[in-house]
């Protein structure tokens, strides 16, 4: 079986970060394994950690007024899940539900923002990678709802 390092040094959203950086990441992970049809977490509820997903699906979703949970986006092996822990009011944007079982390692969001604040360069290299994140799903959120939205032909 894989270290938690290990899986982490594998896994995209790490790739050519410093070893150094993933070690220090890696003392504030560990395995998250998640049983199919887990609510990993809801809309509006606090958000104190991410997960970065190797093998599995969870559906990202979000309560639209009339239609109840729209799956917004599905995120699969190689992807990051949960970006709301770095930004200030740490609330979740999205709530996700895994769609099978899930492995995925567990960050803890504060002890990784303390890691941010102690050094500059690490904290601007993790936001820089989170923010990608974040246009993507922002982006994939629009498209949605503009599939949601669009007039019959």
């Amino acid at each position: 079986m894989s270290s938690t390092y290990d899986l982490m040094v594998a896994h995209p959203f790490l790739t050519g970060l410093p070893p150094a950086y993933v070690e220090r990441l890696s003392r504030w992970a560990c395995r998250a394994p998640l049983p199919a049809g887990t609510r990993v977490f809801e809309e509006h509820g606090r958000a104190d950690r991410w997960w970065l997903i190797r093998d599995g699906y969870v559906n990202l979703d979000t309560r639209l007024p009339g239609r109840g949970d729209v799956i917004v986006e599905t995120l699969g092996p190689g992807s990051v899940l949960g970006w709301s822990w770095l930004f200030p009011p740490y609330r979740w944007h999205f709530g996700a539900v895994t769609l099978g079982p899930v492995l995925a390692i567990a960050l803890a969001g504060p002890g990784v923002r303390g890691l941010c604040d102690a050094d500059p360069a690490f904290g601007y290299e993790l936001t820089r990678r989170f923010t990608a994140v974040v246009v993507d799903r922002m982006q994939a959120t629009r498209m949605r709802l503009l599939d949601l939205y669009r007039e019959p032909a």
